[in-house]
């Protein structure tokens, strides 16, 4: 059998920070860091450094920032053969001010009238991106710019559908977002569209509050702004969203408790829908459930697309869901302590946590 070859599809920024966790009024005028970032390339990015197979699809200006950034992700060892230069649009542009104990982080988004939002499904070729492709990753942030991106997105997801192609989802809600159809709230807009999508989805996931916020599912006893979470209660979650998707095999929550913006307790659920069991990582050696204690930050930015990447690779790997989980929280845990929105941590890294050592010890 041949390697699974994944790809994903939706808008890459660059990415400009200022330095260490200092606030843009300390920095500008004056120099910001630099990078490229967005949910599905980071998933693509991961899944490359830990050894995968994976295409990038988007659209970008035919212009030399773009050109780069295909180049780096390139050099990461991601195919990006089938983005759509255009002349049309600009490349979307994210600022991200990094928080530090009772100050949280920020983001501001400048991706107005980007390439991607403004392209339809009419200007893509389907059989082309796809062609060769095992398993497909979306999210809920590419619809959510536009309705272009909306309905690309959907269609998208429909032809791989048809192709037999195993399709991914990760909610990803953006309350910055989904502000384009005037008159609908955000909320009800993301439901609406995104059931769409993820009708077509044998996995779909999200962080601690996506799932409420898009479908209106809520956990019992949590309190995300308070950083308390009931994570039994996900099993429940889990349960109801999986009987709206007849699809749905799995369903994957990350489970985050922000204590501070450097200290948070991070851990992470996956749900079978056939035989009705939630499997939660990481466990003490009890088997009780006791997430990672990530007590100093270096960038959250990215977390739930490690986790992502980390379960379809796993997933593509390892015989038991017991282990998928467990690695898909490693990885993700370990991406808290790399700056910028890719996860550089190795195989061997991630492997090593799963197995306890968390040290962080010297290797010589």
């Amino acid at each position: 059998m041949s390697a699974t070859t994944f790809a994903a599809f939706g808008e890459v920024m660059l990415r400009l920070c200022p330095e260490g966790k200092k606030r843009f009024i300390q920095v500008l005028p004056g120099q910001l860091e630099a990078t490229f970032g967005g949910g599905e390339a980071n998933v693509c990015a991961s899944l490359a450094i830990l050894g995968k197979k994976a295409r990038y699809l988007t659209a970008l200006p035919d212009n030399p920032i773009a050109k780069a950034f295909a180049t780096h992700i390139s050099g990461l060892g991601v195919d990006a053969s089938k983005i759509n230069f255009s002349k049309t649009g600009r490349m979307g542009v994210y600022y991200a001010e990094h928080g530090s104990n009772l100050r949280g982080s920020n983001v501001i988004y400048d991706r107005a009238y980007s390439t991607i939002s403004l392209l339809g499904p009419e200007d893509y070729d389907f059989n082309a991106m796809l062609d060769g492709v095992d398993a497909l990753h979306l999210t809920g942030i590419t619809p959510a710019l536009s309705e272009n991106a909306f309905l690309s997105t959907r269609e998208l997801a429909k032809a791989a559908d048809a192709k037999g192609i195993t399709i991914s989802v990760d909610l990803n809600y953006r309350k910055k977002l989904w502000n384009w159809k005037p008159g609908v709230a955000k909320n009800d807009l993301a439901n609406e569209c995104m059931r769409q999508i993820a009708q077509y989805a044998t996995i779909i996931g999200g962080n601690e509050e996506d799932a409420a916020d898009v479908f209106g599912i809520h956990a019992d006893g949590t309190s995300v702004e308070a950083g308390k979470l009931n994570v039994q209660a996900y099993i429940q979650v889990a349960a109801t969203l999986a009987k709206q998707f007849p699809k749905v095999k799995n369903v994957a929550f990350t489970l985050r408790e922000s204590i501070s913006a450097d200290h948070n307790n991070w851990g992470g659920m996956l749900y079978d829908v056939e035989s009705k069991q939630a499997m939660f990582a990481p466990l003490d050696q009890d088997g009780t459930y006791a997430p990672y204690q990530i007590k100093d930050i270096v960038d959250r930015f990215g977390g739930g697309d490690s986790f992502f990447a980390g379960l379809l690779y796993a997933k593509s790997t390892y015989g038991t869901l017991e282990e998928a989980i467990r690695f898909a929280v490693a990885a993700s845990a370990l991406k808290h302590t790399i700056s910028g929105d890719y996860n550089y941590s190795t195989l061997d890294e991630v492997l090593a946590l799963v197995k306890g050592n968390a040290t962080g010890r010297v290797k010589r």
